[in-house]
């Protein structure tokens, strides 16, 4: 840690921000540099799809550090600033603009990018997508009472989308691929749930469909769906995932499948190299097995866990996936990943607006989804990280408190 070059963290998002923060508090004094592609400071995101959609809280009220806050740390801060390549030999990454910036460690926080929708007619269509503090300003813009919206995209984020724009008056149809609603995270009685919620609030929900082209008419838009309907739009909000910002690495030579491969502590295979954030697949100890997840917990802990060991002092993730979403004001909390399971139990009530569901794997309880019920995440969270048997009658009955089951 003691050569001249700097250690480099590629990637000013949230994961960037805790690592050069959890660095300094390390005790790493040597240079710092903060590369990001975007011209703000370090942000985060989950706001630009909620408070910020909604003009509810200033977009300044996402960052997470400031130029003071950055100067405090003494971290020289390069903004819109794209890597491009890297020479692990040389220690040397490439940047766009043909400059070259030498590093001692390295930090790949560089997240990922919105996934494209590749149509016939996309061009000329009135896409945004919703990643940046930009993009949410625009959709912003464009959002207002009348306005017919195609969300393309029934996940997380196409559904706050949905929900924040019909709230500014938007008339909303959401375009889902799948059968049922954030099916990547949710089970179904969850899935329906929230169908019932948009469906209440006015928005058409297109399940089992896809877009296959759009076609203009009348200065607007058709989205065609492989069925044959069409959908009438002046504005489209894409949310149909992610992609791993990942290439350079994966150019150099650095495993990447799904995401660049780290360990618990966020090391690449190259000892001089870490990583953390939505860009990694990491080994989860908790759940056995690897997984890119991109959720705020994670970007915030993997990032402290790969700093700490990247300053010497190995520290290993060993968190329970957690997310959350807020549609219409009803909040959504996931706890872990129930890719599959072999029961789940209710607990509350559903026509009340306050339940939660739990699922079990062969007897071990392996996640939770809950509506309207943050305690019940408290607890669960930790009869999941003490693996403590559940009485599954005692679990859905409101009557025992979920605390006791603590008890065993």
């Amino acid at each position: 840690m003691g050569a001249t070059a700097p250690v480099v963290v590629a990637g000013a998002g949230q994961a960037g921000s805790w690592a050069v923060k959890t660095l300094r508090d390390e005790g790493y004094g040597g240079p710092l540099v903060l590369v990001g592609e975007e011209q703000h400071p370090p942000y985060e995101r989950p706001p630009l799809s909620k408070q910020v959609l909604l003009g509810d809280d200033p977009p300044e009220s996402t960052i997470l550090l400031d130029h003071d806050m950055l100067g405090e740390l003494d971290v020289e801060f390069r903004a819109r600033t794209r890597i491009t390549a890297l020479d692990r030999e040389r220690r040397i990454l490439g940047l766009e603009d043909g400059s070259t910036l030498a590093y001692d460690r390295l930090m790949i926080t560089t997240g990922a990018r919105v996934r494209r929708l590749e149509l016939p007619g996309a061009a000329e269509a009135p896409i945004m997508y919703l990643r940046t503090i930009e993009d949410s300003l625009a959709i912003a813009r464009k959002a207002a009472k009348g306005v017919r919206c195609v969300v393309i995209g029934g996940g997380l984020i196409g559904l706050e989308a949905a929900a924040a724009v019909s709230e500014l008056g938007c008339r909303v149809a959401v375009v889902e691929a799948g059968e049922r609603l954030m099916a990547r995270v949710v089970g179904p009685r969850t899935s329906a749930y929230f169908a019932d919620l948009h469906r209440t609030r006015g928005i058409e929900l297109v399940l089992g469909d896809s877009p296959v082209r759009l076609e203009q008419a009348g200065g607007s838009t058709r989205v065609i769906l492989a069925s044959g309907a069409g959908l009438d739009a002046d504005l489209i909000v894409v949310g149909i995932g992610v992609v791993p910002n990942a290439e350079f690495a994966a150019d150099a030579g650095l495993k990447v499948d799904n995401g660049l491969w780290v360990d618990e502590c966020g090391r690449t295979e190259d000892p001089r190299i870490f990583a953390a954030g939505d860009v990694t697949a990491h080994h989860n100890p908790v759940l056995g097995r690897r997984v890119r997840l991109e959720t705020w917990q994670n970007a915030q802990n993997q990032a402290i866990a790969a700093a700490r060991t990247l300053a010497g002092s190995e520290h290993a993730l060993s968190d329970i996936p957690w997310g959350w979403s807020n549609q219409f004001k009803v909040n959504l909390q996931i706890l872990g990943v129930a890719g599959h399971w072999d029961d789940a139990v209710l607990r509350g009530d559903p026509q009340g607006g306050s339940f939660s569901l739990f699922y079990f794997d062969q007897g071990a309880m392996c996640g939770v989804d809950a509506i309207n019920a943050p305690r019940d995440i408290a607890v669960a969270r930790r009869l999941m990280s003490r693996n403590i048997p559940v009485d599954r009658t005692r679990l859905g009955d409101r009557a025992v408190p979920l605390k006791d089951l603590l008890k065993g």
